[in-house]
């Protein structure tokens, strides 16, 4: 192929020589400070001409250049020149066949519509970091071809060519893929260490059904600290968390798990919600004083049929009743844990029978293209028409909100309902009260009260009179330490008897051995001998409540 018909420009390279000839300033026309322009006939010294770009072989050029170079020409894209290089590389090629035959390689690549792209807009195209047959990676440029002395675009009349440049860029790629697969390693690790801190089979409590659900997010997002948890408080009171820890990666998981285990810690304590967060906040700062994080605790009581909650800087708790109205817990709610320095309180909202209850993480309803609020909103309305189960109300409300395998954020749901219970079923959680009014003679009225309720609930006989045991001691107790107002309460389940005592003062009983020679001090011990587990706590509006627990038998098959 004659070389001297070919200038291998780019588009607009000969407009911009002739607009350099056009606005060359004549000798007699420069003035005397001004620096002359370069020529093309070489320097002043004499030290011999330099050939202008114009003037220097092309193929020579394309021989040298260590890229690889193939030329190509017409529709079928015929084999014009391939360099030293591209022979090197795939071997030698014959010049006049078509690109399919002549260069497979680049067929493999899907090079070939990309040169008709390049034929019809006339504008050069690139295909990046492509590997090749000979285990190399290439990025490759196509690039129009202009005909000396010709006008027009190249691919007017279908006949023109095509420069194909291809740069070697194995360490690149190779580099990129190292790189890939340590994020991958990366994110596989944080994904293992946030399932395995999360709870892995979630507490159930006789009152509640409770479903949760976490997906991390897609492979090109680091994983995140969402967690959640249902706690047993004993008494029949149930504890709800769900958190976010800010921030992506391991770190972020593994300060998770020590926040997840410090709120169990606390929940033992039985503390109002708010006294929780005011705990947790200081546990944050001194775990990572740059992390933060936000976190809802809520405690369910179903004598009260409240939701008694506490946020720091979360996601408002969404409530649907039986009639299919949906409400926001969102007041009060205070900074995320971390920062130091705020006072929590405690809100409450209804949770009657019938009702369910969301909590969620930000990855459900955040969106880089709207509103929270908006999000928030489309949560509300799918909560509002979502029946069935909590694991299918929880799958639906995922659904709802577009989340899938690869979402761009981690998602935490926890649904709760209060199931309400009627017919044979209601039969079996049963509450009944009695005000502890007068004096010393409150308690044999208390053992009687409680003798009669146990046995219209037709306990066995050893239930009912370690029931009346420990009333009578609980009672007993109260009248002696604590103030009015008293009340006792008798509650069974479906698993269990509760047998709970509330007073107006806010001393907190602790067990301790008695001497031989006191007359007072065992009667938590003998509660805590008889009952299958016990506790205090101290009410939110003052005074305390003690309570045990007894396991129902379980019914012979």
């Amino acid at each position: 192929m004659n070389f001297t018909r070919w200038s291998a420009r780019l588009p607009g390279t000969q407009r911009r020589a002739a607009a350099r000839t056009e606005t060359a300033v004549p000798m007699d026309r420069r003035g005397e400070g001004s620096v002359p322009a370069a020529r093309a006939g070489g320097p002043a010294d004499g030290t011999g001409p330099v050939p202008a770009v114009d003037e220097l072989p092309a193929r020579d050029v394309l021989d040298r250049v260590p890229a690889l170079v193939a030329l190509v020409h017409g529709p079928d894209h015929r084999l014009a020149y391939v360099n030293e290089a591209y022979t090197t590389a795939f071997g030698a090629r014959r010049t006049g066949d078509p690109a399919h035959e002549a260069l497979p390689e680049l067929a493999g690549l899907g090079l070939l519509p990309l040169l008709d792209q390049v034929l019809r807009s006339g504008r050069p195209r690139t295909l990046k970091s492509r590997r090749a047959a000979d285990g190399r990676s290439y990025t490759f440029t196509c690039t129009p071809v202009t005909a000396a002395g010709k006008g027009g675009e190249d691919g007017e009349d279908g006949e023109g060519t095509v420069l194909v440049f291809a740069t070697d860029v194995t360490d690149h790629a190779e580099a990129a893929e190292r790189l890939r697969a340590s994020e991958r390693r990366q994110r596989e690790t944080a994904v293992t260490l946030q399932r395995s801190l999360l709870p892995q089979d979630l507490e159930e409590p006789d009152d509640l059904r409770i479903a949760a659900t976490y997906q991390p997010g897609g492979t090109e997002a680091a994983v995140g600290g969402d967690w959640y948890d249902v706690i047993t408080l004993g008494g029949g009171r149930t504890a709800l968390v769900i958190g976010d820890v800010m921030g992506r990666g391991v770190r972020a998981a593994a300060v998770m798990g020590q926040l997840r285990t410090a709120v169990r810690a606390y929940a033992r304590l039985d503390l109002p919600p708010h006294e929780v967060l005011q705990l947790l906040d200081g546990l944050a700062t001194e775990i990572d004083p740059h992390q933060i994080a936000t976190c809802a605790y809520a405690v369910h009581d179903p004598n009260e049929g409240r939701l008694v909650y506490a946020s720091a800087g979360h996601l408002p708790i969404l409530v649907r009743d039986e009639h299919g109205t949906v409400s926001r817990a969102d007041e009060p709610t205070g900074p995320p844990l971390g920062t130091g320095g705020w006072m929590h309180t405690s809100g409450s909202i209804a949770l009657l029978p019938g009702s369910t209850a969301v909590l969620y993480t930000d990855g459900l309803v955040e969106r880089r293209d709207e509103d929270l609020d908006e999000g928030i909103a489309a949560l509300e309305r799918a909560l509002a028409g979502a029946t069935g189960s909590p694991q299918v109300v929880c799958d639906r409300l995922v659904r709802s909100a577009g989340v899938t395998a690869d979402h761009d954020d981690d998602v935490a749901v926890l649904v709760l309902q209060h199931p309400a219970r009627t017919g044979p079923e209601g039969e079996l959680f049963r509450n009944a009260a009695l005000e502890l009014l007068g004096g010393v003679e409150a308690a044999p009225r208390a053992r009687a009260f409680a003798s009669g309720v146990l046995t219209s609930w037709r306990f066995p006989t050893e239930l009912h009179d370690l029931g009346v045991l420990a009333t009578s001691e609980l009672v007993a107790n109260s009248l002696q330490h604590g103030t009015p107002p008293m009340r006792l309460r008798l509650r069974r389940t479906d698993r269990r008897l509760i047998v709970e005592v509330t007073d107006g003062d806010d001393h907190l009983p602790r067990r301790r051995r008695a001497e031989p020679a006191d007359e007072s001090g065992r009667g938590i011990a003998i509660v805590a001998t008889i009952a299958s587990t016990w506790g205090c706590r101290r009410a939110p509006g003052g005074g305390k409540a003690v309570w045990c627990e007894f396991l129902l038998p379980r019914p012979r098959p």
